[in-house]
């Protein structure tokens, strides 16, 4: 179905080829890599909180914030990480929080072979179960980024993607610029990612991040909202394995 579709583009011209090529790589609707989730149903009244690049040295104060407002969230972690702070991800798991796979070490898997994508995603994914004791059930491609090859990747470990409705662009906003800009896209249904690492980088500074989530928190919460794992928007998706660690 991909090649023909592909063919189709090719005989339409370069530019349309490229534009869905564009899509399929970044598009937050987009399966063209495999299966895929951006968003879920706007009937009930709920956010899935996702948090990317961890666990890092802050993340137990995200955590105890979370806990405050009785908040439960999804931790795409990478396999880098959960080796280096395996008490943190596994925290994660007993306070109900849900864990998937962000790949091994963060790298653009865009252009890159599906070998290299298989032995990213496989890693992390046997990291991340004999760490926390439960095999992730959804995949975060670094950066939003897909190609040929994750499908596969996905369908052996059964993951199905996991893309967003905002991202919170934390890395470089202000904790009142991340603030303001996911306030204007709360809507029911919503998939929200955060940031609780920066990439490899170690115990990085999170703190835009836990003071916009200051602010935001609170304000849902009244607002309404139920705060939930990804897991639990989309409850068709296979439960996670449990594994033994």
């Amino acid at each position: 179905m991909l090649a023909r579709v592909v063919a189709e583009l090719i005989a339409a011209g370069v530019p349309a080829l490229a534009g869905y090529m564009a899509w399929g790589v970044r598009g937050r609707s987009s399966e063209v890599f495999g299966r895929s989730v951006w968003r879920g149903p706007s009937a009930r009244r709920a956010l899935a909180l996702t948090f990317d690049d961890g666990p890092s040295e802050s993340t137990p104060k995200l955590l105890d914030l979370l806990a405050e407002y009785g908040a439960r969230a999804t931790f795409c972690v990478l396999g880098f990480h959960t080796r280096r702070l395996p008490r943190v991800v596994r925290r994660l798991v007993a306070e109900g929080h849900e864990i998937a796979n962000h790949s091994d070490t963060h790298p653009t898997l865009y252009l890159r072979s599906g070998e290299f994508i298989a032995a990213q995603v496989g890693r992390a994914q046997e990291t991340i179960a004999q760490t926390a004791g439960i095999a992730p059930r959804f995949f975060r491609a670094p950066y939003g980024a897909r190609w040929f090859g994750l499908a596969a990747a996905q369908e052996k470990h059964g993951l199905t993607g996991l893309m967003w409705t905002a991202i919170a662009s934390d890395w470089r906003l202000s904790a009142p610029e991340i603030a303001a800009r996911m306030q204007a896209r709360t809507r029911p249904g919503a998939v929200f990612c955060f940031h609780d690492g920066r990439e490899l980088a170690q115990d990085p500074d999170i703190s835009s991040t836990l003071g916009a989530l200051a602010c935001l928190l609170p304000a849902w919460r009244k607002a309404g909202y139920e705060l939930i794992p990804a897991g639990e928007m989309f409850p068709a998706i296979s439960p996670a394995v449990v594994s033994t660690p």
